[in-house]
């Protein structure tokens, strides 16, 4: 169930067809300003797919009786299952249509969107792209700046250096809404900002 490793490959081979040079921690970060309102809507649109909102809506209310307690039964679970070669839970969303839509689209960005998961109202992993490191996330920025806000809300945090593809990356977090306009979730993607930072160079270029 590892699919990280794969999806690394995959990331680093777009960047070296692309041309984008090796990139160093030393280096200047790529400005989060790369981030635009034009991305954000266009994350924003295939997030508010069918697929999204119903299975947030059937997640929700199948978690709405979990109380505290519950939930950190669940993210041990998870923490658990990374190690072992038994996962019920970790294979329960990797195999759901959530998640393999969220597969598509990080496959089809070539490069550009380097993780990708969603996140119920009460904060638990609702289909992903790849395995995350715990189950919870509501006790996390991204879940706090978004969800807890408001029904617009974004959050984009700072940028991270990837040792392995020598790329620039950033979370983007948005809540996530019914077609009412209504709280059901949030998403955060995981973005090359090397890549973003190439293409934007290759637009003025043109």
């Amino acid at each position: 169930m590892r699919l990280r490793q794969p999806l690394i490959l995959i990331a680093t081979l777009a960047a070296l067809l692309a041309g984008v040079a090796p990139g160093s921690a030393s280096e200047p970060a790529p400005s989060k300003d790369l981030v635009t309102s034009d991305l954000l809507q266009t994350i924003r649109d295939w997030a508010s797919t069918p697929v999204v909102r119903l299975t947030l809506s059937e997640l929700n209310d199948r978690q709405a009786g979990f109380d505290q307690p519950a939930i950190d039964a669940l993210d041990r679970q998870w923490l658990t299952e990374r190690k072992a070669d038994d996962q019920p839970l970790i294979t329960a969303v990797l195999s759901s249509p959530l998640s393999g839509y969220l597969l598509r689209i990080q496959a089809g960005s070539a490069g550009l969107y380097t993780e990708l998961f969603v996140m119920t109202a009460k904060g638990l992993n609702a289909g992903q792209s790849s395995v995350t490191s715990d189950y919870w996330q509501a006790d996390e920025a991204k879940f706090q700046k978004t969800f807890d806000v408001a029904a617009d809300a974004v959050f984009v945090d700072e940028p991270e250096f990837h040792e392995e593809t020598a790329t620039w990356r950033c979370q983007v977090n948005m809540t996530l809404t019914d077609a009412a306009g209504a709280r059901i979730g949030a998403l955060t993607a995981e973005v090359n900002l090397t890549e973003l930072e190439r293409r934007a160079a290759a637009r003025k270029g043109s």
